[in-house]
């Protein structure tokens, strides 16, 4: 929606359109709002029975635009349509609950309507709120529920007996929903589902949840309407197809005027080597002097521990602002979270650290300025976060980027550019995961039971699976049946059977309540509850397992903005008491270090190219301009007209340093690839290092890197023999069965395997990792063709390796010539990447004394051959 005095988007379609019904027009005039053009063309869509995807910026108004348009489509019919549809899909005992003062039996709202789905239980409560706004005035029959992992005992007691007309939920609860016996006839009159926030569920497991449910709502809804809303997405066809199951649909993009802003926070002096890191803590006066200029502020980290030394570097900077700045990762406890995000939405805080625990659109209008510390990693989280300062239509968003290092300058221009130009990472479905499927055919058998021939039909229409075999869809029942070849002897395995009339339901009541309170794909990571010692046991939220076995009696971490002592560990808790002083440990919580995107790789190789030019257009490559201007004059800058290689010789060995710009795991790959090739061209070892940016390898024995790296890069053949010599080399040059052994856990628990214990008794993460393991082994040795064993596989390659990207970059690398250059001294791309593998080597003290001297005697040496060029 817009104030009156902006003026209103030209809708895209030159169709005249219906003007808004008097209720709808009166309510937007009570608040001084106007319909944008994308909102009125998704209300005509919706009421002409459409289905679309809603693609537009991060506060421009796509909950409305897509609820006012269920609330005029299917909220306006007569009641008495209403109450001939509560009354055929309400039993007798429920039809007209309790009549309330002045209300007959006959008005009972209308049953469940519209299913709201969002990713995150936060969202929940933030979207129902929203929703409830237009009820009184637009369908004051309607009810509003929410249902999540946090709905109490006596709200989910209150919708078994009846659901509201329309239901907040996440994909986890939809599909408990299916698991109903009477889920066909609770769910038969839902007539529109809305998919929040698509992108951030389009790409992983939680999607194909969601493809599978519609699937059913489809079968049991003729004419269901069908939206998703989205911000951030750079394949929204696909995004659409995936959604609708190839059906057709609306795309609806929104052009409302909205302002984004992205600039870098830039240091006082650039150093000209940098290393990851060596940067960042040193911005804190910087950073502060922004906070303190503006209401309320994010300050987005990309890990909980940076988040951790971020949050108590500015509580040391401006003690003053204890109480008024807070801290926010998914690590602290529920009701951490929760005072930080009221604080939020008040206005009360100054400013909150915070990680992707408040990417989504939770609304937070008094945020006006928003840092980010570090890269982003990708342009849609850049623009995800951004779009939380401003979160309203008409209203300026800014990000500022703060660098950790030298060359996170040079990021900050390249995101700026792929921003402007629309450049938009890509999210793609995955393909036919088997642990999701197996999970859904027992929650479907539960769901009132099915007929394979049916449920493979439905299942098929689905994007992930259209291309599922027989013979997978076969080994998928057998699974289901009796636990595949070798644990047909155990019962607890024989989770679906057909009955007489040829259903397949679930016979056994234990295993049915063990399935429903283990659906969904979010594997839980391995981590330990924290709470205090001897003060009623208060919880403060969680942190790794293996970072607590780390620790000993007394030790000092941080965590919460607290410098905690360990005291001791019961089972799955670590009891901690205040510390008075003590150097802390920083806790490493997993997911540390994401890739840099292929497409912000993409736009920073461009920078790097037009700096080779002598093209310095930004206030960032202006900066960095010292930096790059002693790459370029000891070796050369990284462009996309050749692949850059730098040899060194130095007391350690033999030196490769390479620039492919692929981000850190494709790297990891490439590194292992090339190293083992090279190691069956000649017999060597190899030390490898890895960052965003490019690779290292070092030998301790000669090599002759201008005749063997030609041939190791090599991509020949057709892109059928390429990818199977490529997956050949890699799993040849990888401790593969080690990946898909600890990637297998996660398939075991959503597939059913793995029982993780009853509410107030979990297994541990042990015992979980130990049923996992032994799972693994049983199958390799007595049922290698066990297709879980072959998704362990297949998903280390496409999420660890990203084999993808792997593939692309080689075929990249090997298309372009090789620019060998070799060097006297590291260059200041080389150093950072030398930093990475002392990382491995040495204590933190060591490593700080050794880059210190190595960094004092490159600058000499620059200083030096700058006043030779002069």
């Amino acid at each position: 929606m817009m104030p009156p005095d902006e003026a209103a988007v030209p809708p895209p379609a030159p169709a005249r359109r219906r003007p808004p019904p008097r209720a709808l027009s009166a309510w937007l005039r009570e608040r001084g709002w106007r319909p944008f053009g994308f909102q009125r063309e998704v209300w005509d869509a919706v009421a002409a029975g459409e289905s679309g995807l809603l693609h537009a910026t991060t506060g421009a108004g796509k909950t409305y635009a897509v609820w006012l348009g269920a609330l005029l489509a299917l909220a306006a019919a007569p009641q008495r349509v209403a109450r001939r549809a509560a009354a055929a899909v309400t039993p007798p005992a429920v039809r007209g609950d309790a009549p309330r003062p002045g209300r007959g039996r006959h008005d009972a709202a209308p049953p469940l309507t519209v299913l709201w789905l969002t990713p995150m239980r936060a969202l929940a409560a933030d979207t129902l709120k929203a929703l409830a706004e237009p009820l009184p005035a637009l369908a004051p029959a309607w009810t509003l529920g929410m249902r999540t992992g946090d709905t109490g005992s006596a709200e989910r007691a209150a919708q078994a007996r009846r659901l509201p007309t329309a239901l907040v939920t996440t994909p986890e609860s939809l599909s408990l929903l299916l698991s109903q016996a009477d889920a066909a006839r609770i769910l038969s009159t839902v007539r529109m589902v809305v998919a929040d926030e698509w992108h951030e569920l389009l790409g992983n497991k939680r999607g194909v949840q969601l493809q599978l449910a519609l699937a059913r709502l489809r079968r049991w809804c003729p004419g269901l309407r069908v939206w998703g809303l989205s911000a951030t997405l750079g394949n929204v066809e696909q995004a659409m197809d995936a959604l609708l199951a190839g059906a057709p649909g609306r795309l609806v993009r929104g052009r409302e005027p909205k302002t984004l802003t992205v600039d870098t926070l830039l240091p006082d002096t650039v150093a000209r080597f940098p290393w990851a890191g060596h940067l960042g803590l040193a911005m804190v006066p910087k950073v502060a002097a922004e906070i303190a200029s503006h209401a309320t502020t994010l300050v987005f980290t990309n890990t909980r521990s940076q988040a951790e030394l971020w949050y108590q570097a500015l509580l040391d900077a401006r003690p003053d602002w204890a109480g008024s700045i807070a801290l926010h990762h998914g690590s602290l406890d529920k009701s951490a979270r929760t005072w930080v995000e009221d604080g939020l939405k008040a206005g009360a805080l100054k400013a909150v650290v915070c990680t992707s625990s408040l990417d989504l659109g939770v609304d937070f209008l008094p945020v006006e300025r928003v840092l980010q510390i570090g890269s982003a990693k990708g342009v849609a989280r850049l623009l995800q976060r951004a779009g939380r300062s401003g979160h309203a239509p008409g209203r300026p968003s800014r990000i500022t980027l703060v660098p950790t290092h030298s060359l996170e300058i040079v990021e900050g221009a390249a995101a700026r550019a792929a921003a402007a130009a629309g450049r938009i990472e890509a999210r793609e479905p995955p393909e036919q995961p088997l642990d999701v499927l197996v999970q859904h055919l027992v929650t479907v058998a539960l769901g009132g039971g099915f007929t394979p021939d049916d449920l493979y039909r439905e299942v098929t229409s689905t994007v992930s699976y259209r291309g599922l075999s027989a013979r997978a869809w076969a080994w998928c029942l057998d699974f289901v049946r009796q636990g595949g070849a070798s644990l047909a002897a155990y019962p607890d395995y024989r989770r679906v059977a057909p009955d007489a009339d040829g259903i397949w339901r679930v016979p056994d009541a234990r295993l049915a309540r063990r399935h429903r309170m283990g659906i969904g794909t979010i594997v839980s990571d391995a981590s330990m509850q924290l709470k205090f010692w001897r003060s009623g046991g208060a919880p403060l939220g969680s942190v790794e397992e293996s970072f607590i076995a780390r620790l000993r009696r007394g030790d000092c971490f941080l965590f919460g903005g607290r410098v905690l002592e360990l005291v001791r560990v019961h089972e799955m808790t670590a009891y901690v008491r205040r510390a008075a002083a003590g150097k802390p440990a920083v806790p490493r919580w997993n997911g540390g270090r994401m890739p840099l995107s292929s497409t912000l790789a993409d736009a920073v190789v461009t920078q790097l190219q037009q700096a080779a030019d002598g093209i310095f257009d930004s206030p960032e490559m202006r900066a960095a301009r010292p930096l790059l201007d002693v790459q370029r004059a000891w070796s050369a800058l990284p462009t996309h007209r050749a692949l850059l290689a730098e040899t060194l010789r130095s007391r350690e060995g033999w030196h490769l340093f390479l620039y492919p710009f692929a981000g850190r795991q494709v790297h990891l790959g490439l590194a292992s690839l090339l190293a083992w090739r090279l190691a069956r061209m000649r017999p060597a070892t190899f030390s490898m290092a890895v960052n965003d940016y490019g690779l290292e390898l070092l030998s301790p024995g000669e090599v002759d890197w201008a005749g063997a790296l030609p041939a190791a890069l090599a991509a020949d053949g057709d892109d059928g023999a390429q990818t199977a010599d490529l997956l050949r080399d890699v799993l040849g040059s990888l401790n593969a069965a080690e990946l898909s052994r600890r990637h297998f856990r996660e398939i075991a628990r959503i597939s059913g395997l793995i029982f993780q214990g009853y509410p107030g008794a979990p297994k541990s993460t042990r015992q979980v990792q130990a049923s996992a393991g032994l799972f693994y082994e049983v199958f390799r040795k007595y049922d290698p063709g066990n297709l879980l064993l072959d998704q362990a596989e297949r998903e280390v390659l496409s999420r660890e390796l990203e084999i993808g990207r792997l593939r692309d970059a080689l075929q990249a690398l090997s298309a372009r010539p090789l620019d060998l250059r070799e060097l006297k001294r590291p260059t200041p791309f080389a150093l950072p990447l030398m930093v990475e593998r002392f990382r491995e080597k040495l204590s933190s003290e060591s490593m700080r004394d050794r880059i210190a001297r190595m960094v004092q005697a490159l600058e000499a040496a620059a200083d030096a051959s700058a006043g030779d060029r002069r």
